[in-house]
C-alpha cells in the first residue's frame, strides 16, 4: 500500500503576505501539497495563486483540485502547467477535470454540455497534452479539438509530464483516470452540476467499493502504481464523534454505523481519525487524503502522525 500523506484545499487570503504564510504553515505542518479549486466563485486565478504559494515554500507541491478542462483550451493549459512545474523542480500536481458546477457555465455563458460531450473533450484535452509535453511535433485531429504540427514549448521538469491527477465519481471519468493519471482522486456524484442529495446518496462506502472496482478493472497491471486520493467534505477533530454521525445519518439516509464509514467524513478524535485512516487504507486503498483549509490546523496533529505511514 502506498503510504499516507495529505494536502489542503484552499481558495484564498486577505492578501499575498498572509497566503504566503499559509503555504509555509502547510509545509512545516507537514502537508505535502496546497490545492486551490478552479471555480468562478470568490477565490483568486489557480495558476497566479499556485505560483506564489510555490514561490514561499522549498518542497510543497502545489496543483489545482482540479482545472476545468472546458475553460480554457489546452496548449495554452499545457504551456502554463509546464512552465510552473519547469521553474518549481516538478512540483506541480496537474488537476484536470471535466468540469460539473453549472454556475460557472451559467454565468460566463460557456455551453454546459451533456456530461459525456464534456468528458469526451476532457479526454481529448489529455491527450493533447500529453503530445505537447513529449517535445515532439503534434498533429491531432478529433472532434473537439484540432492541432496542426503544434509544438509544446517550454518541456515540464517531471518527466514525461506533470504528476497528473483525475477523479470523479463516475465509471468513465474513473476508468479514464485508471488508464492516464497518476493519482486518481475519488467523489461522490456531481451529475446533478451541484452538492445536493445526490452526493449524498452517492456517498455510501458501497458505492466507494465500487468505484474501487472500476479502477482496478480498467487499470489492469498498471493499478499497484497509482495513488488513490480522497477529498474529505467533512474533516473534523472533535471528541463527540458519535453524536455528529447521528447527525450525519439523517443527511446521507444511512444508520449512524455506517455514517462513521462514509470516506468523505473524517470526525473524531486524533486516535479515532488516525484508526480511521488505516482502516479506509485497507479496504478502498486510499493513501492521498485532502482536507479544506478550514480544517488545515486542527487536523495537523494527524498529518505529523500519519504522513509517510
Amino acid at each position: 500500500m502506498q503510504p499516507f500523506r495529505f494536502a489542503v484545499q484552499t481558495a484564498n487570503a486577505p492578501d499575498l503576505a498572509s497566503w504566503r504564510k499559509r503555504a509555509r504553515q502547510a509545509e512545516d505542518m507537514g502537508y505535502s501539497a496546497l490545492l486551490v479549486p478552479d471555480h468562478f466563485t470568490d477565490q483568486w486565478g489557480p495558476l497566479v495563486a499556485l505560483t506564489a504559494a510555490a514561490e514561499a515554500t522549498e518542497k510543497l507541491r502545489v496543483g489545482a483540485l482540479v482545472f476545468d478542462n472546458d475553460f480554457r483550451h489546452p496548449m495554452d493549459l499545457a504551456k502554463e502547467a509546464a512552465t510552473l512545474d519547469l521553474l518549481y523542480d516538478g512540483r506541480l500536481e496537474f488537476g484536470i477535470g471535466a468540469g460539473w458546477m453549472r454556475t460557472d457555465y451559467e454565468q460566463s455563458g460557456i455551453p454546459y454540455d451533456d456530461p459525456r460531450i464534456r468528458v469526451d473533450r476532457m479526454a481529448e484535452a489529455i491527450t493533447v497534452m500529453k503530445g505537447l509535453w513529449s517535445g515532439e511535433p503534434l498533429t491531432f485531429k478529433g472532434d473537439h479539438y484540432t492541432l496542426d504540427n503544434a509544438v509544446g514549448h517550454p518541456l515540464p521538469h517531471r518527466k514525461p509530464h506533470p504528476l497528473l491527477c483525475i477523479g470523479g465519481g463516475s465509471k468513465r471519468v474513473l476508468s479514464i483516470a485508471a488508464r492516464e493519471a497518476d493519482i486518481v482522486g475519488f467523489n461522490a456524484s456531481l451529475r446533478a452540476g451541484y452538492v445536493g442529495p445526490e452526493v449524498a446518496a452517492t456517498a455510501a462506502p458501497d458505492k466507494f467499493d465500487e468505484r474501487v472496482q472500476w479502477v482496478r478493472d480498467a487499470a489492469g497491471g498498471r493499478f499497484d502504481q497509482l495513488e488513490l486520493q480522497c477529498h474529505t467534505s467533512f474533516a473534523m477533530v472533535v471528541p463527540n464523534r458519535q453524536e455528529v454521525f447521528e447527525g450525519m445519518a439523517g443527511v446521507f439516509g444511512i444508520t449512524p454505523e455506517l455514517a462513521a464509514d462514509v470516506p468523505i467524513a473524517l470526525v473524531g478524535t486524533v486516535d479515532e481519525i488516525c484508526e480511521a485512516l488505516i482502516k479506509r487504507r485497507e479496504r478502498w486503498g486510499f493513501s492521498y487524503w485532502i482536507v479544506g483549509g478550514d480544517a488545515m490546523e486542527a487536523f495537523a496533529p494527524v498529518v505529523e502522525r500519519m504522513a509517510g505511514a
